[in-house]
């Protein structure tokens, strides 16, 4: 049976059709090498420094010379009075942070999506979002000055209320909640986007039929909104168990002094201050080892929450 010439037009234009698939597809695995290696060399070349936490790592000696001590290191640090005011810093700060990161945005994704005024919401979406794009280094500046107890535009209205001069960074019993605050404002721009998109895959027409029925505002938002956005409201609140121990680095380093560290001193910092300030090493990594093993069990739990109430899996 002899073939058609369009089938054997066909087979005739497949070899170079594949050779420049191919083509293709090589450069754009040429253009992977450097993130691959970017995260070969910074983010897996670092775990061969976790070898310090069974050591007694001297600089002198290196890796290869250095004693072994095994667990000597993870008994120093839970000797330390510090030790566990810190994991309570840390799990306190970062749970209150889940909360006011999951409350806000929610709130505020109901209250844009009430506006019928598109050009109005569009303006609210980008200017709660900017701070998402302002490094804390740049914000820290911004609070120091607008929280400052003598100057501050915060403590000069309180004061027209007559309300005494706060000292919010420098003040135990403040810190804590305007660190809550300060993440909360920088990071509820972005999730209130997620939850806005959410809210645009709602069939609308079971907005007109609950209007016909009678429902206002608040009664849709109930029964039609929220259940809608459920599922993303849960993968959102799983994802974020993985962080508990994770209050934020940057921000207490930019924020904190030593008048607070009772209240705002992180497993991070703690670990920032014992091995490259009191140049304690081999104890600061077996902090480090502790957390990022506790952290594996705590994101692995939140992964499979996620699988399990929102059908959320990136493998």
């Amino acid at each position: 049976m002899t073939e058609s010439p369009a089938e054997a037009g066909e087979q005739v234009a497949t070899p170079p059709r594949r050779r420049k698939r191919r083509t293709n597809a090589r450069a754009l695995h040429l253009m992977l090498v450097p993130g691959i290696l970017v995260v070969l060399v910074y983010e897996y070349g670092p775990i061969l420094g976790t070898v310090m936490a069974f050591q007694d790592y001297l600089p002198a000696f290196g890796f290869l010379n250095s004693e072994w001590v095994g667990l000597e290191n993870f008994r120093f640090v839970l000797s330390l009075p510090d030790t566990w005011e810190v994991v309570w810093n840390t799990v306190s700060i970062a749970s209150m942070k889940i909360v006011a990161g999951l409350i806000a945005p929610l709130a505020t994704a109901l209250l844009i999506n009430e506006v019928g005024k598109k050009y109005f919401r569009r303006g609210v979406q980008t200017i709660i979002y900017l701070p998402h794009f302002l490094s804390w280094v740049i914000l820290g500046g911004v609070l120091i000055e607008i929280l400052s107890p003598t100057f501050g535009i915060v403590n000069q209205f309180l004061g027209l209320f007559g309300v005494e001069p706060i000292y919010f960074l420098g003040d135990n019993s403040w810190f804590p909640a305007t660190l809550v605050g300060s993440d909360t404002w920088k990071e509820f721009g972005f999730t209130t986007v997620v939850y806005l998109a959410a809210i645009v895959t709602i069939d609308p027409t079971l907005y007109e039929v609950a209007s016909v029925d009678g429902a206002g505002k608040l009664r849709q938002a109930w029964h039609i909104t929220l259940p809608g956005m459920m599922p993303v409201i849960v993968l959102m609140a799983t994802l974020s168990l993985g962080n508990v121990l994770n209050a934020g680095f940057e921000q207490v380093l930019v924020l904190y002094s030593p008048q607070v560290y009772d209240s705002g001193d992180i497993i991070d910092t703690f670990v920032y201050r014992m091995g490259l300030i009191d140049f304690q090493y081999s104890a600061a990594a077996a902090v480090g080892l502790f957390k990022s093993m506790v952290a594996l069990v705590l994101i692995s739990t939140s992964y499979y929450l996620a699988y399990r109430f929102a059908k959320y899996r990136i493998f």
